[in-house]
């Protein structure tokens, strides 16, 4: 019991008066102690920093886990509503079909163009104006604007836009005008449109202005 207490003075002894004395200085154990505890820190720190870029790696991981379930969510809906997409798709050819049979193809616009003409000399209409306009080329198709000027009476003039509503292929009134005349007959001014196909030749022609542009927007 004795040697114990005497070994703990010892102990103790070696940890008086370190205040100020360079740690190179200090008894054997404080120095020790010291070194054990750099060590210790420096373990720690280390550990830390790289539980930090686990931790780091642990989120992306989790954030990219929830995106997969994401995207299998999104594909295994899109698989259970295939046969539907298929349908609407086929719905949806069948529609552009049908208006495409309505567009007139390059050698069909001047029985178009008679058409427009003997719907209004059929209802007993005065053609004052019968212009057909530049033809404006879009990217599939071809609008062009005819300026028309009719008069006659009001039931005639009526019949003449249902006329034109009715022909088979599309034709549309625009920019429409009426002005009642002194014998109570009406005059219509109106831009009538009609549409047609864009021959191989003209769509070769499109795509490649587009692809110019596009090179030039480039530069």
């Amino acid at each position: 019991m004795a040697d114990l207490k005497n070994v703990s003075a010892s102990i103790g002894a070696q940890f008086e008066g370190l205040s100020g004395r360079h740690p190179g200085q200090w008894p054997l154990i404080p120095r020790a102690l010291c070194g054990v505890g750099v060590l210790v820190a420096v373990l720690a720190a280390g550990w830390f920093a790289y539980l930090d870029g686990q931790l780091d790696e642990l989120a992306k991981g989790q954030a990219e886990e929830v995106k997969l379930k994401e995207d299998y969510k999104s594909k295994i809906q899109q698989s259970i509503n295939l046969e539907g997409l298929r349908k609407q798709k086929a719905q949806v050819g069948e529609y552009v079909a049908t208006l495409e049979k309505q567009l007139p193809s390059k050698s069909e616009m001047d029985a178009l163009l008679s058409d427009i003409n003997q719907a209004g000399i059929g209802r007993g209409l005065q053609f004052e104006l019968f212009k057909p306009g530049q033809v404006v080329a879009k990217d599939y198709y071809a609008e062009l604007p005819i300026d028309i000027k009719v008069s006659g009476s009001f039931h005639d003039v009526g019949a003449f836009s249902s006329d034109i509503a009715n022909l088979p292929r599309i034709v549309t009134l625009n920019n429409m005008s009426l002005v009642a005349g002194k014998d109570g007959g009406l005059t219509l001014e109106a831009i009538a449109k009609t549409f047609r196909y864009l021959d191989a030749d003209e769509v070769a022609a499109q795509r490649k202005a587009a692809a110019d542009k596009k090179k030039g927007e480039k530069k």
